[in-house]
């Protein structure tokens, strides 16, 4: 039996979803156990689901009041389990179908973003086709390959060629059917973490190799991440402002990320958005969170709030 935190309201019985069959599965285990030990402490009626193990008659059978959605990649974070979960009229956390689906595509949340005259880095898709020269010269080199509908930075590459843009392709293509390449943006990476109307405080990631991929984003120790970012309060506002229009173009509601770089002369290039964020030790919304004065147990229930919206 859950209790009633004092001054929220009765959540009911909560259920976590995570886990499931993506290639972000490891990553949506960590995550899930940490929100759900989280609610626990919170003194909810919580219980968690691996989505992968019962699927959707397992989850309904726990008669969730709401779900915490912690399935990170496809069939959580595109748009797949919402729509299944407003079919079972199951309240839930986080942006709705139409956000999440063009979230989790990269391509069309640039051509929404590129529309409304934000900025963000020219693209192509690839296949395998493609003209390998005539798209390094295009874009550019360096240039960036990845996957169009993957997070957590699976199967991206850095090309510095057309002789390695083949090789790059096939990699990403490990992980989707879709594969696009990307012009490179030399500078600094930021991240901004949005939480119902708050812009939470801009994270600087600096990597010591150079690129954030996987095990930069979640296994290593070096990976340095800078608050306050370092940029000065009207810079940070610029970028705050940027990403909050960011995710509203997208539709994204209730808590969200969105990463950028910053380029030689100071502008800023929007790259993706993330509509169900990590959760874990190494995640950047619990720091940026942190950072404004938000620990974890009360970011948790704060995310959970946005169920109501659902």
């Amino acid at each position: 039996m859950s209790q009633q935190v004092t001054g929220r309201p009765d959540y009911g019985r909560v259920v976590v979803v995570y886990g499931g069959d993506s290639a972000e599965r490891e990553v949506s285990l960590i995550s899930g156990s940490a929100v759900l030990a989280s609610l626990l402490r919170s003194g909810l009626d919580a219980h968690g689901h691996d989505l992968a193990v019962g699927g959707l008659d397992a989850l309904e059978a726990l008669r969730p009041d709401r779900v915490f959605i912690a399935l990170h990649g496809r069939g959580g974070e595109d748009g797949t389990l919402q729509g299944a979960l407003e079919l079972l009229k199951i309240p839930y956390t986080g942006s709705g179908v139409l956000a999440s689906a063009l979230g989790m595509d990269k391509q069309r949340t640039k051509q929404v973003w590129r529309a409304l005259g934000l900025p963000t880095p020219e693209s192509v898709i690839l296949d395998a086709r493609a003209d390998w020269p005539g798209v390094c010269e295009a874009l550019g080199v360096p240039l960036i390959v990845k996957p169009v509908h993957e997070g957590s930075t699976l199967g991206i590459s850095i090309v510095d060629g057309s002789e390695s843009l083949e090789a790059a392709y096939q990699e990403a293509s490990r992980f989707d059917a879709q594969v696009m390449a990307e012009r490179f943006v030399e500078g600094a990476e930021y991240t901004v973490s949005l939480l119902g109307d708050r812009v939470l405080p801009a994270i600087r990631v600096e990597v010591p190799s150079g690129f954030y991929d996987y095990e930069a984003k979640y296994l290593s120790n070096e990976t340095l991440y800078h608050l306050p970012c370092g940029l000065s309060s009207a810079e940070e506002a610029e970028l705050g402002e940027l990403c909050r229009r960011a995710f509203v173009a997208i539709g994204g509601r209730g808590w969200g990320r969105v990463d950028v770089m910053r380029d030689a002369e100071g502008r800023f290039w929007l790259l993706e958005v993330n509509t169900v964020p990590g959760m874990t030790d190494h995640s950047l919304v619990p720091q940026s969170a942190a950072h404004a004065g938000v620990d974890f147990d009360a970011l948790v229930l704060d995310i959970l709030d946005t169920s109501w919206e659902a």
